[in-house]
């Protein structure tokens, strides 16, 4: 076994291979996301109706290719995929940044790299999601993924504060440049950590199992459809995915689009709302990093279900009670109860996925919450306009109420359990 950071003495370790795959990861993130806010920023001085064109030019192709990445890196395996888009990234940042300085920040290149932008992250969002599968033992897949949670939280917090700075500093050019860095960098310490052996999928660290799930002369659309067919099939994966769609589709967008427009509407400070962010992401990551120490509960499903149950009540506090305090709670409630779903639910599926179709599902997973939020966010968005936010936050608590009751009533996700002490993926 590979040596790592162990918890306990009675479940195989983390390795130190994903605690260095993970610190790349958020140092690549946070470039990422620096970037997005320097995009973000230009492109809203051309509008805002274009700085939506923007945002549009990055989800579309990537909610399209889905399914074909997710193929890809069961083809050819995770840590190609990510080499090759690593080094896309590398050397498109890099172009980018040359061409600002030749022709300025013009619409046309903004869409174009934002274009390329949604393509690429069509395939290594998939690849970069079966990573803790293909690392970390099962026993310990719960505590790796709260590690990736609280990272990706790290990276959103640090990158506005960053993103402004180099903005006002230096522009748009440098923060290509140095998302161009971090790329390069994360493509150096991939070489430097990969596996040698040449078991299946490419060397990613997952035993070979039965017959490779992709062969060179099946039909196209055959193996990129496979992920949605096991998912909807598999009796614990469907229940797990739609709680997944109902969480995107009625509690992502309460935080990020209800709160700004009812505090519009009660004429509240921003750093009233802020405030709120705040409470909710702390609470969130304190989940998460309770499930890092301890692993989390032994009822995954079940635990995913009541993290519902307990952001609906969140969610029900905002649009009842406005007073600051009650506020506080009602955040308090949302972070915790997106906590303890996120942290639970994503290993169960990651950790139901066969070997031979991790990349597949994680792409089945990507959509499930891109789809649905995509539409929700405008449907409630509209709702909050013509018949009040407060009118949009009753219908995401109903509907996030009415999802628990619903993953409670299923048998498989009730009985499902965290792995044990001595299940594991890798070798020894």
């Amino acid at each position: 076994m590979s040596a790592g950071l162990a918890f306990t003495n009675a479940a195989p370790a983390i390795p130190y291979r994903y605690w260095a795959w993970l610190g790349g990861s958020t140092l690549a993130s946070l470039g990422t996301q620096v970037m997005g806010f320097s995009m973000a920023w230009v492109a809203a001085g051309h509008g805002g109706a274009f700085a939506g064109l923007v945002l549009t030019a990055i989800n579309l192709p990537r909610t399209l290719l889905l399914l074909i990445g997710g193929a890809a890196v069961d083809r050819v395996g995770a840590w190609r995929v990510m080499l090759s888009g690593d080094a896309v990234m590398t050397i498109m940042t890099g172009s980018f940044a040359g061409a600002l300085l030749v022709w300025g920040p013009g619409p046309w290149l903004l869409v174009g790299f934002a274009i390329l932008l949604g393509v690429v992250d069509a395939f290594y969002l998939p690849a970069a999601g079966s990573m803790p599968r293909r690392l970390v033992p099962d026993a310990r897949l719960a505590q790796a993924m709260s590690a990736r949670q609280i990272s990706a939280q790290l990276s959103a917090v640090l990158s506005g504060p960053i993103g402004a700075l180099i903005m006002a500093s230096f522009g748009l050019v440098a923060a290509a440049v140095i998302n161009s860095a971090t790329f390069a960098a994360m493509f150096v310490l991939l070489l430097l950590i990969r596996p040698a052996n040449n078991q299946s999928h490419a060397g990613d660290g997952v035993p070979a199992t039965g017959t490779p799930a992709i062969g060179p002369k099946r039909k196209f659309g055959k193996d990129e459809a496979d992920g949605l067919r096991l998912s909807l099939q598999d009796p614990l994966l469907r229940p797990g995915l739609l709680m997944l769609m109902g969480c995107a589709a009625f509690l992502l967008p309460v935080v990020s689009l209800l709160l700004p427009v009812l505090a519009r509407q009660h004429g509240w400070e921003p750093t009233r709302v802020g405030l709120v962010f705040g409470v909710s992401a702390g609470c969130t990551a304190a989940v998460a990093i309770w499930v890092l120490v301890s692993g989390g509960l032994a009822r995954p499903g079940i635990a995913g279900a009541c993290g519902l149950a307990a952001a609906a009540l969140g969610v029900f506090g905002l649009a009842v009670f406005p007073g600051q305090g009650p506020l506080l709670a009602s955040g308090a409630l949302i972070g915790f109860g997106t906590g303890l779903f996120s942290t639970h639910i994503g290993p169960l599926l990651l950790g139901r996925t066969p070997p031979t179709h991790l990349g597949r599902v994680q792409a089945v997973v990507a959509l499930a919450q891109s789809v649905p939020l995509l539409l929700s966010n405008f449907s409630l968005g509209l709702l909050a306009q013509f018949a009040g936010p407060k009118v949009s936050l009753g219908v995401c608590a109903a509907a996030l109420i009415g999802i628990a009751a619903l993953a409670l009533g299923s048998g498989q996700l009730r009985g499902s359990r965290r792995p044990g002490p001595d299940t594991g993926n890798q070798e020894s």
